[in-house]
């Protein structure tokens, strides 16, 4: 076999077993109480439940602990996406509140969004604080609609928006950037992502000593990131379409790390579903374009050796990911374990590595 096709070989789409994989399978009982409402008050206080798939051994620790089960030349590969404050309320002209929640920006002025209120349909324009005024100019389906702003929101939208919660927390956050990373810059999510809220500055510094390194890619998470299979089997799911980039310095750094032996541990299914798009036979390419990569087991990881993530909903696709990734009855196995531990469960919860 040549190079050339080898080359082709390796930017065929991933080959998946034919297995068919039943929703209902990535369901599990959780006891309300074990849902986090707030975050702790130290970041890496944080458990972390660690799963080694070569031996299936399970440990408990603290995350600030995570060096533990690192080695140097490893790289953790973060989401340096920051959430955005899309919660907009407004008003019609007949003085009804209007409840926006800005999903994805298309341009400077227009938006996908969520609209609550009565009858608010193309046309309708809907009054915000600070003179500001937007116009529905497309229905689309449910509660969906573009909306076109007179002007660009730029530095506005922090005065008029508020940082949105996912709908299972229901306790108001006090202070709106322990919603955010500590990697946090590039403006454009919905949702955190929230494996990397375990870390804080000086883990970080903690980690880049003992020889572990970190690089930042970003993919925007939208809100269906929330949306639960409703498919009876997980393959006949429709995944959403979500932006991702790696710029070229740090696909270097990726790639350098897989080619000297070091592992990539992916922060989050975010960077995994980055990566995995991004892939290049075993390193990747610097990409900037939508990715609606579908992970369910079945797939073949082609650039994470490892991963950090949260505990996560029911059925949900991030679940099927992680299922793909140390497979289903391990899944299982850790979530049952962690409910017994009474661990904390989804965004502001605990962790696990998966390594």
């Amino acid at each position: 076999m040549n190079i050339s096709t080898l080359t082709i070989k390796s930017l065929l789409p991933n080959r998946r077993s034919l297995i068919s994989v039943k929703t209902a399978e990535f369901n599990y009982h959780l006891p309300k109480e074990l849902i986090a409402q707030t975050p702790l008050a130290v970041r890496d206080e944080s458990r972390l439940l660690v799963f080694e798939r070569q031996s299936g051994k399970i440990t408990h620790m603290k995350f600030s602990f995570i060096e533990r089960f690192l080695h140097k030349g490893d790289l953790l590969v973060v989401n340096k996406s920051r959430v955005l404050p899309a919660r907009l309320i407004g008003r019609k002209e007949t003085g009804g509140k209007v409840e926006v929640l800005l999903l994805r920006k298309i341009n400077d002025t227009r938006w996908e969004a969520l609209v609550g209120g009565r009858h608010i349909y193309k046309g309708k324009i809907i009054y915000f604080p600070q003179q500001i005024r937007a116009e529905i100019i497309e229905n689309l389906e449910g509660a969906k609609r573009i909306i076109e702003f007179e002007n660009p929101l730029d530095g506005r939208l922090d005065r008029i928006g508020e940082i949105p919660l996912p709908p299972y927390i229901h306790k108001q956050l006090q202070n709106p950037e322990r919603y955010q990373t500590v990697f946090a810059k590039e403006p454009g999510s919905a949702a955190a992502p929230t494996a990397g809220l375990h870390f804080t500055e000086e883990l970080i510094e903690k980690l880049r000593s003992s020889g572990v390194e970190f690089a930042e890619i970003t993919l925007h998470i939208g809100l269906d990131t929330f949306a639960p299979i409703t498919e009876e089997n997980v393959e006949d799911h429709v995944i959403h379409t979500e932006w991702c980039e790696i710029d070229e310095k740090e696909a270097e750094k990726i790639n350098q790390t897989k080619i000297s032996g070091g592992r990539i541990v992916a922060v989050g299914t975010t960077s995994v579903r980055t990566l995995e798009t991004a892939s290049y036979g075993r390193l990747v390419k610097p990409v900037c374009k939508p990715t609606n990569l579908y992970i369910y087991p079945g797939y073949e990881f082609k650039v994470v050796d490892c991963m950090v993530t949260n505990f996560h909903l029911p059925q949900s696709t991030l679940i099927a990911l992680v299922s793909a990734f140390m497979g289903k009855e391990n899944v299982m196995r850790c979530y049952e374990e962690a409910v017994r531990e009474k661990y904390r469960f989804y965004s502001f919860g605990d962790a696990m590595l998966i390594i």
